[in-house]
């Protein structure tokens, strides 16, 4: 445990953290980067070229300075943190490299203001920190690895089955390569993808919901093709995924983690996504469907109809379950759309429409998608009066803000 002293000097530098924490994570980045250049093996360099992993890590820096004298108050973080470093592989070896290097950005970018009473205090605090999550993510490898049918860090799987679901998203049925037992996992959480990709220097590791419930005989997940746009350009894993990965080749995947997953309770379950934000919402529905009675509102945003994956799934779950109901919202619908009537809703979700087809307060509320979908989302759950332990939303990459 850290004594009082250090306590109140990391406490001292929460403002300092506050201007500067981005600027600081960054060059811990790229300190890290050159001089333990096999780590890009592991990390997203999507995330860390938009400056994602940048903020989550100055965001959570910034939160273990505020809570120093409290660690508990971000377990949860921690635990939702955890998750993802044993589905990336993440091991005990790599934490002092991280501390060497964090403590040195701190260094770099303060300079002066950087005394060596506060840098000893950070490196007592990283030390701390860093104890939390080895002893969390050792339980996990653990139970990932003890469960029936579960492993540790990556197995082979073969692509059993491929299915473009739209125009721009395709599912991918995954089965042990060995023929074990696999794994059962919550609705809602996610498997790695590691990947060599011709072409590429490192290897590419990605995290993508599983789409189908829990009990079948594979895994599914539905990877929507990241197209170049004016802020990014086109994914390197998620363009490979449909164009060069093929039924009969294999991909090697972490057992299941996260902790976005439904919570025990009897209230009605209000389901919102966009994009293919749907896929772990999708997992919930026909998890809901096979084992509960509970009143479920499943609400789907997409471009268009072309755009729209696993829609069918859902309407045949609807059909035969009568606690079912499923509402589509269109940003910009084609006229066979309009000539179908294919959508609910024109335009994007608000308030009203929410409340119109979900009105239900004591509700539990889901939803995952593009960060400003989610922010609109929680803007009009808000306006309601749902209260904020009513939402539940997870974020494909870093955590960031809503």
């Amino acid at each position: 445990m850290l004594n009082e002293k250090n306590i109140q000097i990391i406490k001292s530098t929460v403002p300092v953290l506050e201007v500067h924490g981005t600027a600081i994570t960054k060059r811990f980045y790229e300190r890290m980067f050159t001089q333990h250049p096999e780590l890009l093996h592991i990390f997203n360099h999507a995330n860390q070229k938009q400056g994602r992993q940048q903020t989550a890590l100055a965001n959570a820096v910034y939160a273990a300075a505020v809570h120093i004298d409290n660690l508990a108050e971000i377990l949860p973080v921690v635990k939702q943190i955890g998750h993802k470093h044993r589905s990336l592989g993440i091991k005990p070896e790599h934490y002092p490299i991280v501390g060497e290097n964090l403590l040195a950005a701190i260094k770099e970018v303060l300079g002066d203001a950087a005394t060596d009473e506060i840098l000893g205090a950070w490196a007592e605090a990283y030390g701390v920190i860093a104890d939390a999550f080895i002893g969390i993510e050792a339980e996990m490898y653990e139970q990932s690895r003890e469960q029936v049918g579960g492993w540790a860090d990556f197995r082979p799987f073969i692509v059993e089955k491929k299915v473009q679901e739209s125009d721009v998203i395709t599912s991918f049925y995954l089965v042990p390569q060995d023929g074990q037992a696999l794994a059962t996992f919550e609705p809602g959480q996610y498997i790695s993808v590691k990947l060599e990709i011709p072409g590429e220097r490192y290897t590419h590791i990605r995290q993508y919901s599983l789409s189908d419930a829990p009990g079948r005989p594979y895994y599914r997940i539905s990877v929507k093709r990241e197209e170049a746009n004016a802020e990014k350009p086109a994914g390197i894993v998620s363009t490979y995924l449909h164009e060069g990965i093929r039924e009969g080749d294999v991909l090697q995947l972490s057992a299941p983690a996260g902790d976005f997953t439904l919570e025990q309770s009897e209230a009605p379950v209000v389901l919102i996504s966009g994009g293919v934000g749907l896929t772990p919402m999708f997992s919930m529905l026909a998890s809901l469907a096979e084992k509960q009675q509970r009143p479920v509102t499943f609400i789907h945003a997409a471009q268009n109809g072309q755009k729209h994956a696993l829609r069918a799934e859902v309407e045949r779950l609807a059909k035969d379950n009568p606690q079912i109901s499923a509402y589509w919202c269109y940003s910009e619908p084609t006229e066979q759309d309009r000539e179908a009537g294919a959508f609910h809703k024109e335009g994007y979700l608000d308030a009203e429409w929410l409340e119109q087809v979900a009105p239900e307060k004591n509700a539990s509320y889901y939803f995952c998608g593009p960060v400003p979908f989610m922010s609109a989302v929680k803007k009009a759950l808000t306006e309601r009066g749902i209260s904020a332990e009513r939402m539940h939303y997870e974020f494909f990459g870093p955590a960031a803000s809503l």
